[in-house]
């Protein structure tokens, strides 16, 4: 994918659109929904929930075939104008292989949620080249919502939208100065190294790839890297951009590297910007809204912008 090739990007939303909601993962009950359903209607868009929403398989959102059903209705529906994915967890792999995505591509929506949800990020992108939203999901938004701005919030509503945002990031002891320009792609660290070597395997080559993680050891880190690393995903890249690595873990016998160490000294003999710090992945209410799939330019220089291109 190149400047020639630029990824195919769902229509922006309109007040009165039809938004469907899924749980390709982890379960979610009504009430847990709420504060969300609540936010969509002060913007005017109109949840659409399928009739087995909310089933429940242990800690699952019902069995595979259940879970793929629910994505698949929406997928279908052209009506539907984005599918939130409700919350991450653990599961969004075991369904993938029953989606069919004609329909999707014919009629493309946003895909929106992070964390397991890079499952669908990086299958789409590989296969369709369609853009994707890395941006909080339904279960991340506070109850009290109502009352204050959610900056994640904010920002997914701007890119749904159209707009191009614009970021800026404090300097960071570990950046690596430089500009690229390129397709962002990337996620959850995790998620990305579980795909390696399978159909959903993301492409890089001439990227600018952002990566995340959470609750994780830091010598697991280290190994996913090196995977990453060793199955060439990191040499052809046109840029890094790091965001949150959240309540990493270590062992009694110290690693003695922190995670962005670790990630800083896996590139080290690549010459492309690196970016440090940047506000999205598992951090709440400040997780930055990312439209994967969409040409962006980095500059890194002590701080670092991330700029969206038309």
């Amino acid at each position: 994918m190149n400047r020639e090739t630029p990824a195919i990007v769902p229509p922006r939303l309109e007040k009165g659109d039809l938004v469907g909601i899924a749980a390709p993962a982890r379960k979610i009950s009504p009430a847990e929904l709420e504060p969300f359903l609540r936010l969509l209607d002060s913007w005017g868009l109109h949840p659409v929930l399928p009739a087995r929403l909310f089933e429940t398989d242990h800690q699952m959102a019902g069995s595979d075939a259940t879970r793929a059903q629910v994505m698949q209705e929406l997928l279908d529906a052209p009506e539907v104008k984005a599918i939130f994915c409700a919350r991450g967890g653990y599961g969004t792999v075991r369904i993938v292989d029953r989606l069919n995505f004609d329909r999707f591509a014919q009629n493309p929506k946003w895909i929106v949620g992070y964390s397991d949800i890079t499952v669908l990020h990086s299958h789409i992108h590989r296969h369709l080249n369609i853009a994707t939203l890395h941006a909080t999901m339904p279960i991340d938004i506070p109850a009290d919502s109502g009352k204050r701005s959610v900056a994640s919030a904010e920002s997914m509503r701007r890119m749904l939208e159209g707009e191009l945002m614009q970021y800026r990031c404090p300097p960071h002891g570990l950046n690596r100065s430089g500009a690229a320009e390129g397709p962002l792609v990337g996620g959850n660290l995790s998620i990305l190294y579980s795909l390696t070597g399978t159909a959903s395997d993301i492409d890089t080559e001439g990227k600018i790839l952002f990566i995340e993680d959470l609750d994780e050891y830091l010598y697991h880190i280290d190994r996913m890297m090196m995977n990453l690393k060793r199955s060439g995903h990191l040499q052809g890249l046109a840029g890094l951009v790091v965001g949150a690595m959240s309540n990493m873990h270590d062992n009694a016998i110290p690693f003695g590297r922190s995670a962005e160490q670790i990630v800083r000294d896996a590139v080290e003999e690549y010459g492309y910007p690196v970016c440090f710090g940047f506000p999205a992945g598992h951090i709440g209410t400040g997780n930055c809204a990312l439209a994967l799939g969409r040409q962006i330019r980095l500059e890194v220089d002590g701080g670092a912008e991330l700029l969206f291109l038309p």
